[in-house]
């Protein structure tokens, strides 16, 4: 198991808020190499932070960034990221699928466009990505590819709930779980990552319920946590596995997810599971 990820380069989608950002910057109190992918130049009328902002968060958390405005639909804005990160830190170490959309409409109606943004973001986003990468994290030490999506639960229960966004989440997993398989020989892990329970995040709160469903969160440090402990594991042992974040914590040692609560106090019963898992 590697101790730290001091020295290593993240090449990230999205990050400029939330889940990702949070990711970025436990790795940059390592001194890691942070990359970010995202569209987000200018402010968003109603969601904080600009890539450039997160930027300046890794740099004070004590890491190194690379903010890199564009779009992970966009196949030249892929390979434009790839090269730019390697060029300014020397090769790729680790691949987060962070960059996702959501919308939770039932299939007749969900927009058209909606539908092939999710595709073209979660899906098609985390296969060229990740792929553009493996050439250089074929050179890494310990190279590790981890997306934001959950387990392959076939239950009728959620492919029914909204089949449009469940396909989307599952594509990201295949596209996860199928790179494990095809370069496991490369010794690449390639993982996902999913909590127990929903995370306070701007997705959570406009997509899922408001300020009610926010209250009886974790925190998106949780979920970040529980992948630096993900990104520190020998990747040919370590590869192909749907992991649950609060699961990962516990093999790690940490039984008192106490901190996490979004509200503090909030007992774990009452805390609201989150969708896909069972």
């Amino acid at each position: 198991m590697t101790a730290t990820l001091a020295g290593k380069t993240i090449l990230m989608s999205g990050g400029s808020r939330g889940i990702g950002l949070a990711i970025a910057l436990r790795a940059a109190r390592d001194g890691a190499n942070i990359a970010l992918l995202a569209k987000t130049d200018t402010p968003h009328p109603k969601l904080a932070g600009t890539v450039h902002s997160a930027a300046e968060e890794i740099r004070a958390a004590g890491g190194h960034a690379l903010p890199i405005v564009g779009d992970v639909r966009n196949d030249d804005d892929i390979t434009e990221a790839v090269l730019k990160t390697q060029g300014e830190f020397g090769g790729i170490d680790i691949v987060v699928n962070n960059a996702s959309v959501i919308d939770l409409s039932g299939s007749l109606d969900l927009a058209a466009k909606k539908y092939d943004l999710m595709q073209d973001v979660n899906v098609r986003g985390t296969f060229l990505l990740s792929r553009a990468a493996i050439p250089i994290l074929k050179d890494a030490e310990n190279p590790h590819i981890l997306s934001l999506s959950p387990p392959l639960n076939l239950s009728p229960r959620w492919l029914g709930a909204h089949t449009g966004y469940t396909m989307a989440k599952y594509g990201m997993s295949m596209a996860t779980l199928g790179m494990a398989a095809e370069f496991a020989k490369d010794g690449i892990a390639a993982n996902t990552l999913w909590p127990a329970t929903t995370i306070a995040t701007a997705a959570v709160q406009f997509a899922l319920g408001g300020d009610r469903m926010m209250k009886v969160s974790r925190t998106p440090e949780i979920y970040a946590d529980a992948a630096y402990e993900v990104l520190l594991q020998p990747a040919r042992g370590y590869t192909g596995q749907s992991l649950i974040v609060e699961d990962v914590l516990r093999a790690a040692g940490i039984t008192d997810f106490a901190r996490y609560a979004a509200t503090p106090g909030t007992p774990d019963s009452e805390l609201y599971p989150d969708i896909f898992l069972d």
